[in-house]
């Protein structure tokens, strides 16, 4: 999400720290920054905001929240703490098909609006985060979206009909084929899976329910009476709908993750109050429908738990201030605290939920690391405990694990709503994609400095079922090499079937299994059936640590050295000279020759170059290759 520093400036006040002190502080404690720049004059910081949080924080008045928090200072203007101001009204009533997926709907009328271009200070903001201004009213609408979280949509009043004076709007699920053109003019065919805005009077949609609004009562230059919408939808049939349709907005994501439906009538306030600022107008009244109240829920944590769980040894004190700045109400009970978050964190539900905000806001940083030296492990999860058997089984055989994606371009089960054109189909098995990886790996064998290519993947398949009707999946194992010269090795796949012979014995399974054109894959689901649950205690002991290696993006290059020595004189001091004599871009040197002849011995090494920073030319292996010829010269060596 991007946020503009005079933005949370207007929450804070004038104590706010500066942009780099406040990507240091999130990131630090609660999000990851992408980077920040500055936009039309504005100061923008894009942070990620991953689902845990989204609820709350995908809006500015959340990140200013986040950040009074961390610094333990209060906000300076809060608008979830302002006074609902507004009048009611009888000129619109809201019938709720199915109060669990629309949880909460409000209106409000204002009248004698000017439609007109935006102030500069709204566009500024707007664009400045990456939106287009179209008009004041509908800018309006964005901006209290992007200040508080809330998706907002205005109609005009005027376009839909009323009975006895009356508006009435509807809420209810699409019928099959049903079609509604929004507001930037596409056509979707629904069903009943989609949730509908309706003009009651006449059963037309007016919009697609958390997603985007109809162009039945779009706002327009000739528009004068506005009708602002401010609702609350279930998550799981926004997700779905925009899933369906392939359609997402800055609306559905945020509906998508929870909003506290308490927002809306705040929501509600700042949109009418906004648009009479910069438009003009009155407010003639609202009316709000909350079929499905709801409060967050009395957490019970005890403060041996955090304590235990974080690995800390928090006083009590310590523990209520934290609560005290996260704005938790608290009291104990039974020695336990009981923790409610204020209406707007939907996200605090249960006793880890707590202990993980402690954490965060104490500081991980403060927590100090500690690996013990063995574990005891109780039971197991049979999937879980044998892929880990399977996986040092075969890491000890010389094979390399690897992840690939589920999806391929052309299989047996195909996706409703592909992530791209290649990616149409869940994989029915493991063999392809081993195949493809060791293709690939072949070509960089050298580098690797080995003679062939072992691979394995442990993962899930899909496909049909016996009857066709139904998608089946199970848990798979595949396996393949590829030798260093031409085609598979071995040719007759004993390889393979020495490694399944070593699999059944030391997992005492059976399995069935296919081993075609070097590529071994297991049915690891069938074989689980049988395998016993014997729940016993295993001491697993910690390997030590290894530390992770960078590899180079860029292309090698190989040279083969020859040379003549006296036979007193060990490879290893040859080749010690050629590492100090061709310096950071010799990645590797491997001894591939050796023979004596008349009190000489002849060495023949493999030299391997490459680059972290960019592609090597032939020219410069060259020279370095000069280098080390010279050197070994000058030492009385003779080159072949």
């Amino acid at each position: 999400m991007l946020v503009t520093h005079s933005w949370l400036k207007e929450y804070i006040g004038e104590d706010i720290k500066t942009t780099e002190e406040i990507v240091k502080l999130l990131m630090t404690h609660s999000f990851e920054v992408e980077g920040s720049e500055t936009v039309f004059g504005e100061e923008v910081i894009d942070i990620d905001i991953l689902p845990n949080r989204a609820s709350d924080s995908l809006s500015h008045r959340g990140i200013a929240r986040e950040i009074v928090t961390l610094t333990g200072t209060q906000l300076n203007y809060d608008p979830l703490t302002e006074s609902i101001d507004l009048p009611t009204t009888e000129k619109i009533t809201i019938n709720i098909d199915e109060p669990s997926a629309c949880r909460r709907f409000g209106m409000a009328l204002v009248n004698g609006v000017t439609i007109k271009e935006s102030p500069d200070w709204l566009k500024k903001r707007i664009e400045a985060i990456g939106q287009r201004s179209i008009n004041n009213v509908v800018d309006a609408t964005n901006y209290v979206m992007f200040s508080i979280g809330q998706p907002i949509h205005a109609y005009d009043a005027k376009k839909f009909p009323q009975q006895d004076g009356v508006w009435k709007f509807g809420v209810r699920f699409a019928r099959e084929d049903e079609k509604i053109t929004v507001l930037t003019g596409e056509e979707y065919s629904l069903d009943e899976s989609v949730q509908l805005i309706v003009d009651e009077s006449n059963d037309a949609g007016a919009g697609i329910a958390g997603i985007k609004g109809g162009n039945y009562a779009e706002i327009d230059n000739e528009t004068t009476d506005i009708i602002i919408e401010a609702a609350n939808f279930d998550p799981a049939v926004t997700r779905k709908a925009s899933q369906k349709l392939r359609l997402q907005t800055d609306a559905s994501k945020r509906f998508e993750n929870e909003p506290s439906r308490d927002i809306v009538p705040y929501a509600l306030n700042e949109a009418v109050k906004l648009i009479i600022k910069i438009g003009g107008g009155e407010c003639d009244g609202y009316v709000d429908e909350f079929p499905t109240p709801h409060t967050n829920p009395k957490v019970p944590v005890e403060l041996s738990h955090i304590n235990a769980h974080l690995g800390l040894e928090l006083q009590k004190e310590e523990v209520q201030k934290i609560f005290d700045r996260l704005g938790f109400s608290t009291k104990e009970e039974n020695k336990k605290f009981l923790v409610t978050a204020p209406f707007e964190r939907t996200d605090i539900n249960i006793a880890e939920d707590v202990i993980e905000e402690v954490g965060r806001i104490y500081g991980y940083d403060h927590i100090e690391s500690i690996v013990p030296d063995t574990v005891l492990l109780e039971e197991y999860n049979k999937r879980h405990y044998y892929s880990e058997k399977i996986r040092s089984v075969l890491i000890d055989a010389g094979y390399s694990e690897i992840i690939t994606s589920s999806f391929r371009k052309k299989d047996i089960i195909k996706l409703r709503n592909a992530l791209a054109s290649d990616k149409e189909y869940m994989r029915s098995s493991l063999n392809e994609n081993i195949k493809e990886a060791l293709d690939r790996n072949i070509l960089n064998i050298e580098l690797l400095n080995i003679n062939a290519v072992r691979l394995f993947e442990v993962g899930t398949v899909f496909d049909k079922t016996a009857d066709g009707n139904d998608v089946a999946e199970h848990f798979s194992l595949a396996l393949g090499v590829r030798a260093k010269k031409q085609g598979y090795v071995p040719k007759d796949d004993s390889e393979l079937s020495e490694i399944l012979s070593k699999l059944k014995d030391d997992l005492g399974l059976e399995f069935d299994s296919e081993i075609k054109n070097g590529i071994l894959e297991i049915n690891l689901s069938k074989a689980l059936e049988s395998a016993q649950d014997t729940r016993e205690y295993e001491k697993i002991d910690f390997k030590e640590e290894i530390a992770y290696k960078p590899y180079s993006a860029f292309p090698y290059i190989s040279r083969d050295l020859a040379l003549w020595v006296p036979d007193s004189i060990d490879p290893e001091e040859v080749e010690s000279l050629i590492k100090e004599k061709a310096g950071e871009v010799l990645l590797q040197t491997t001894l591939f020759d050796e023979f004596k002849k008349e009190g000489k011995v002849s060495y023949g090494f493999r030299l391997i170059f490459q680059s972290m920073e960019r592609t090597l030319t032939d020219d410069e292996v060259g020279k370095v290759i000069a280098v080390v010829s010279k050197a070994l010269e000058d030492k009385g060596y003779e080159l072949r």
